[in-house]
């Protein structure tokens, strides 16, 4: 994937993550000059359409949000069989990184929960529920803003409480009791 350009725009320069469904690479967006993060779907969900869906349901989700503790989405597409998703590039480390490295004070603990709070906030005022808080899905800038990102198993809900459906997605280790 690395030097690969999607759809004539995004050039793949490196990996900087992944998870489950998808892995995050760092690209320049050759129209606008500016580095960006693209999330690609992996290549064994790519003929499966629920993934595919919920792929996009994620890009279509998060693109609806505009906050600043939230990643923006720039684009999604699809170029021959690989789909995915571009996003603003934050040049940091995530939560999970930070904490392995350093402990976290009282006073920085506190503002990172409440910049998480503010962007879920506004996620449920957007109908979205994330689904999948954990500090791996917790993007620290170098100046030190928090950013959440994944909306990958987000979930649209209405005035209506969310039924049961009997399936159970998100990270085990994060579930509420």
């Amino acid at each position: 994937m690395l030097n690969k350009t999607l759809d004539n725009r995004y050039t793949i320069l490196e990996h900087v993550g992944g998870g489950g469904m998808a892995d995050v690479y760092r690209a320049h967006d050759k129209l606008l000059d500016r580095s960006v993060a693209v999330k690609v779907l992996r290549s064994q969900f790519t003929n499966d359409e629920d993934f595919v869906t919920r792929f996009r349901r994620e890009a279509q989700a998060a693109a609806r949000l505009s906050h600043p503790n939230i990643v923006n989405i720039y684009d999604v597409g699809k170029d021959e069989d690989v789909y995915y998703i571009v996003m603003e590039y934050i040049s940091g480390e995530t939560l999970k990184q930070h904490i392995q490295n350093q402990p976290l004070s009282i006073e920085l603990s506190v503002r990172i929960a409440i910049e998480i709070a503010e962007a879920l906030e506004h996620a449920h005022q957007n109908n979205l529920v994330h689904c999948d808080i954990k500090p791996h899905n917790i993007l620290m800038t170098r100046a030190g803003r928090i950013k959440v990102t994944d909306f990958g198993i987000a979930r649209a809900v209405s005035s209506a409480t969310m039924t049961h459906t009997g399936t159970i997605m998100g990270s085990v280790h994060y579930f509420s009791p």
